[in-house]
């Protein structure tokens, strides 16, 4: 394997700022090829739909943690995944500001974005929880690796529940727009065939791009001596949750404001299984590798998405700088979990 280190700080600076730009190009692309798939298949109507988008837009972040552990680095693929989950769930806040109408969480909220964010959290509870306990392992894996997909299954079953028994659902207010299904345009003349060709193209890039980023990330922390869960809770999770943002300020603007939380909140819980992919290949427990600084990265991640949540209930409509208290919250937290990497 090539050791990126020899190329020089220069050298990969360049590489990891030119594969977070592939990313976010890609990763947008393949976001809305992957949900005009699904709905042209009909996979979008079944639980399949949501792992199947899920996956594509998280494919970058998963390569990279998947192949950190790997090579040994688990500080790194620990960071990405919980660093990404804090950075996401900030970039609710920064579409709220883009949203001028009302306070996003306002507009956006419904049952199935409430049952998303207790999802992610129990999903953290069972990782947080097996990085406290003595190292257990079956099959030489965690147990906790096999409890997280099942238990990411079963929450897409509850999801499906909700979403069908519709047992209650937000007021509707003149604050709350018409939902926009998609920010993208779909062309109804491009074939089955010329999707799935355009979607393994940009996951080709993707998946390169989010190996280069890890490559990269271990080439940097060995050149600038930053700590690995620093480096990777910061610039390797934001880099590869770029499209996540473009996705949610796009989304806004036209207001699909369900799409812009819904995707975040959605995808996070995705993201949560990274722990569990990183730890069938790490030589070691990815969670006994977890230090109190990724444990107190993931409870920031959870509070974060509490704040959310607390903000659909209460569905205030305008609040401090015009956006609600939850995205000030919220953006208080984000800067609070940097700061607590840094001490």
């Amino acid at each position: 394997m090539i050791g990126f280190g020899s190329f020089g700080m220069a050298v990969n600076i360049a590489i990891f700022v030119a594969s977070a730009a592939a990313i976010a190009y890609a990763g947008v692309k393949l976001s809305h090829i992957a949900d005009e798939l699904a709905d042209r298949t009909g996979l979008g109507e079944i639980i399949a739909g949501a792992v199947f988008v899920g996956a594509s837009t998280s494919l970058p972040g998963a390569i990279t943690s998947v192949t950190t552990a790997y090579q040994g680095v688990p500080e790194l693929a620990i960071g990405n995944a919980l660093g990404g989950l804090t950075a996401q769930t900030m970039f609710i806040a920064v579409a709220d500001v883009f949203y001028r109408r009302a306070n996003l969480e306002h507009a956006a909220a419904t049952p199935v974005g409430v049952t998303q964010g207790i999802l992610l959290i129990s999903l953290l509870t069972v990782a947080l929880i097996a990085s406290t306990v003595p190292e257990l392992s079956v099959a030489g894996v965690h147990p906790a690796s096999y409890v997280l997909p099942v238990g990411y299954g079963l929450g897409l079953l509850l999801l499906r529940s909700v979403h069908q028994n519709d047992l209650w659902k937000a007021t509707v207010t003149h604050a709350t727009p018409e939902e926009t299904s998609d920010p993208s345009e779909s062309d109804e003349d491009r074939s089955n065939t010329r999707l799935w060709s355009l979607f393994a193209l940009f996951a080709a890039i993707t998946a390169v791009a989010g190996y280069l980023i890890g490559q990269t990330s271990i080439a940097l922390v060995e050149l600038t001596g930053v700590s690995s869960t620093l480096f990777g809770t910061t610039f390797t999770a934001i880099a590869n949750s770029l499209p996540e943002l473009v996705t949610a300020v796009a989304a806004v603007r036209i207001g699909a404001v369900n799409l812009a939380v819904g995707d975040i909140i959605g995808g996070n819980a995705f993201e949560v299984l990274f722990l569990s992919l990183a730890d069938f290949v790490s030589p070691g427990s990815i969670y006994v590798a977890m230090t109190p600084q990724d444990q107190a990265t993931a409870l920031f991640a959870m509070l974060m998405v509490a704040v959310i949540l607390l903000g659909m209930l209460k569905r205030e409509k305008q609040g401090l700088f015009n956006i609600g208290f939850e995205s000030v919250g919220v953006f208080v937290l984000y800067v609070l979990s940097v700061i607590m990497l840094l001490v």
